[in-house]
Order: C-alpha cells, then sequence, then structure tokens
C-alpha cells in the first residue's frame, strides 16, 4: 500500500457511515452498475432513431469495449494479487458498506466495464448516451472506493484498461458490423425499416 492510496482511500471512505440515505445511494451505484448499463443499452437501443444504425453499431462496440476490458483485468489479476483494503487495514480504521470476496482488488472490474462501455461511445455516440455512460462510469468508480472495497489506484487504472479497450474495440471494428447489420434485419432498422425503398 502506498501513501496515495491510504490518502486517496480514506479522503472518500471517512464519509462511509454517517448518512445513511448517502450510503445507501452509493452502495447501489457500486454494486448494481451491470443491471443499470443493461438499462441504458435497452434505452439507447429502442430510442434511437431506426436510420441511425451506425449509431447502434457504436452500442455493439461499447458493449465489446467493457467486455474487453473485463477480459484484461482476468489477466492482470492472475499475475499479480492485490489484496483488497479491508483485507489489508486494520478494523476500525474503515467503514465497508457493502459484502464483498477477498478476490484482487487491482483493477476493479466495475470500473473497467464501466469505463470500457463509456469510452466506446467516446465521439461515436449521440451525446445523451455518451454522457450518461460516462457519469454512471464515474459514479461506479468513486462509489466503489467509498464502500470501501477498492484502492483508489484500482479505479484509476481500471480507466486507462477500459479507455484501451474502446480503442482497441474501435480498431477491430469492421469485423462486427456483420452482427450489427444482422441486428438492424431482426429490428428492422436502417435499410431494413418498414417504407424503406433503399
Amino acid at each position: 500500500m502506498n501513501s496515495f492510496d491510504l490518502f486517496g482511500y480514506h479522503l472518500l471512505n471517512q464519509f462511509a457511515g454517517h448518512l445513511h440515505s448517502f450510503d445507501i445511494i452509493m452502495s447501489f451505484f457500486a454494486q448494481y452498475a451491470l443491471e443499470l448499463y443493461a438499462l441504458l443499452f435497452v434505452i439507447a437501443w429502442f430510442t434511437l432513431p431506426k436510420a441511425d444504425t451506425d449509431y447502434r453499431h457504436a452500442l455493439l462496440v461499447m458493449g465489446l469495449s467493457g467486455i474487453l476490458a473485463l477480459v484484461f483485468n482476468l489477466i492482470i489479476s492472475n499475475i499479480w494479487f492485490r489484496p483488497r483494503p479491508f483485507v489489508t487495514l486494520p478494523k476500525g480504521t474503515f467503514t465497508q458498506l457493502i459484502p464483498h470476496s477477498v478476490d484482487a482488488s487491482f483493477p476493479s472490474d466495475h470500473a473497467s466495464g464501466s469505463f470500457g462501455f463509456a469510452a466506446g461511445s467516446w465521439n461515436k455516440a449521440p451525446f445523451w448516451v455518451r454522457g450518461s455512460f460516462t457519469l454512471l462510469a464515474i459514479l461506479v468508480a468513486i462509489a466503489r472506493v467509498y464502500t470501501g472495497v477498492h484502492w483508489p489506484t484500482d479505479v484509476l487504472a481500471s480507466v486507462i484498461i477500459g479507455v484501451v479497450s474502446a480503442k482497441i474495440a474501435w480498431l477491430v471494428n469492421p469485423i462486427f458490423r456483420p452482427f450489427s447489420n444482422l441486428a438492424d434485419r431482426i429490428f428492422c432498422y436502417g435499410k431494413y425499416a418498414k417504407g424503406n425503398s433503399n
């Protein structure tokens, strides 16, 4: 453990356990990021204009970015095991708001996946998609430290992993265009939309 992690961890975690309503909110973001992102993906898929096939392809690449980030996490955590704060720190010096296993702390799966999704949307999706995915990613990263289950550098490294994953996913995105086209056909979007004579 280093001084930056200790300072940053206590800076956020010191507020945990003092305001019940805020604890509930932060615990919710820390635990249910996947469900929230699934909801955002569904909302985006069905509310984007039917003609916007490129935006829907962006949703596919965003999903792949998050998955790739989790693959990187799996590799990293198997190479280097870092204990979680509640394992390392003396009892009474922190507040753990949510239950968690004692698996590897570095990097954060929640934050890596979140920033994979978010970074995959940057400059590729409508503003409301970029904004909502990025805001949620920031909240998730903060919440994972606030609730006591991650060090600050766990989530900071996850930001980098998410962004790199998004860059890679967009580099190889043409490979997955047939899957986007298949989805367009199934849902009758783009050139498959009813009434489209093209």
